[in-house]
């Protein structure tokens, strides 16, 4: 499919149209000038034919020029406007040559300028063409740059989709050897069908991680899909020591999102707070509407920043993953912070002690309208949900 035509290209997207339409129109005008300048000087209706043959004589030549400048445009500037100011000089000493004629043939027999008015014939055949010519290639220039312009944002639109998948395929190992080696221990443990179970919710998470919309999308729906197909995977793991909850709120349920853009932060939630803990943590995901921000955070009950658990600054690969996606797609429009105080939902809402570690993430809202508008059956219902 051919791309689509910027809106700056406009009258110039077709260049054979623009220049014949210009090239006509540009004559017409000057044919239709000069015609009521000579009536209007009391000239005669006689002065049309000279005006009409100078008229086709300078549409002519001007194809002429237009012509050498197709070849003389690609040249060196020096070689350019060198050849160019040769053919604009000869091109008006001829045109004024014929416009001689055409006025001493058909207007004023015999006449003949000499000193001052062939120099003014010239002069002025000089600066009509001067005109064109300087109209011809700042138009070529223009649609030139704007090429390259568009050839450069197409280039740089590219690069960031390239960076961006990049960036989204970039699943952490540990989850993956971790889940890999469950899976290996319940076969040995001949529990064919817990390991058939995480095997199956293995495959769905990769599918969905690497199978995404091309322009690295999904909707708060389908990350949430992702992000308990992935919980449900550690709860093999740590079982009820493992608590999650989803609190999305329905008006966000098809905004859309960087996907898999949570799931490190609930990967660093499983590994500091639930797997250091002898009673395990909570973890709680949510999604509401802030104006026209979309707000988004990952609350634990774990021990909180420290020694052994990322900084809020975030130098480990997940956060720095997260940080770059959100400057790749949102510039500075937009919020990533890492929290450690009573500001988690779960110890605001009196359901954890202690301060924990909130991540929260803000957004522009973007709500889509999916093709199949049935939502997803996890988040029909209640606004808040509590999953076991």
């Amino acid at each position: 499919m051919a791309a689509p035509i910027p809106a700056t290209r406009g009258f110039f997207a077709d260049k054979n149209r623009a220049f014949w339409t210009l090239q006509i129109g540009g004559w017409a005008g000057y044919f239709l000038l000069r015609s009521l300048g000579g009536l209007a000087n009391r000239m005669g209706i006689t002065f049309i034919l000279p005006t009409i043959l100078v008229t086709v004589t300078g549409f002519s030549i001007t194809l002429l020029m237009a012509w050498a400048y197709r070849s003389a445009i690609r040249k060196k500037p020096i070689w350019a406007w060198s050849l160019t100011s040769l053919i604009v000089v000869g091109a008006a000493i001829l045109f004024s040559a014929i416009e001689v004629w055409a006025h001493a043939t058909f207007y004023e027999p015999g006449w003949r300028p000499e000193g001052i008015e062939f120099f003014g014939a010239i002069l002025l055949t000089l600066a009509i063409l001067g005109a064109w010519t300087g109209l011809y290639y700042g138009i070529n220039y223009y649609l030139m740059l704007d090429e390259q312009a568009e050839r450069f944002e197409r280039m740089s639109a590219q690069a960031n989709a390239a960076q961006l998948e990049m960036l989204r395929y970039q699943i952490n190992p540990h989850f993956l050897f971790n889940t890999l080696n469950s899976i290996s221990t319940l076969v040995l443990l001949a529990e064919t069908e817990k390991a058939n179970t995480m095997l199956s919710r293995l495959s769905s998470f990769l599918r969905y991680s690497l199978v995404g919309e091309r322009e690295g999308q999904a909707t708060v729906a389908q990350e949430v899909q992702a992000l308990k197909l992935y919980l449900e995977i550690e709860r093999t793991r740590f079982e009820d020591r493992l608590r999650t909850r989803f609190d999305i709120a329905p008006e966000v349920v098809n905004a859309r999102m960087p996907s898999l853009l949570l799931q490190p932060l609930v990967e660093n939630a499983v590994k500091y707070a639930v797997t250091p803990l002898e009673e395990g943590a909570d973890i709680w995901i949510t999604a509401r509407r802030l104006g026209d921000r979309l707000e988004l955070s990952v609350a634990d009950t774990g021990p909180g920043v420290g020694e052994n658990r990322p900084n809020p600054e975030g130098t480990g690969v997940g956060l720095a993953n997260i940080r770059e996606r959100l400057a790749q797609a949102y510039g500075d429009d937009q919020r990533f912070e890492i929290l450690n105080n009573g500001s988690s939902p779960l110890v605001q809402a009196g359901l954890a002690k202690g301060p924990g570690v909130l991540a929260l993430i803000e957004l522009p809202l973007q709500i889509v309208t999916p093709a199949d508008s049935a939502r997803h059956d996890s988040l029909a219902g209640p606004n808040y949900e509590v999953v076991t």
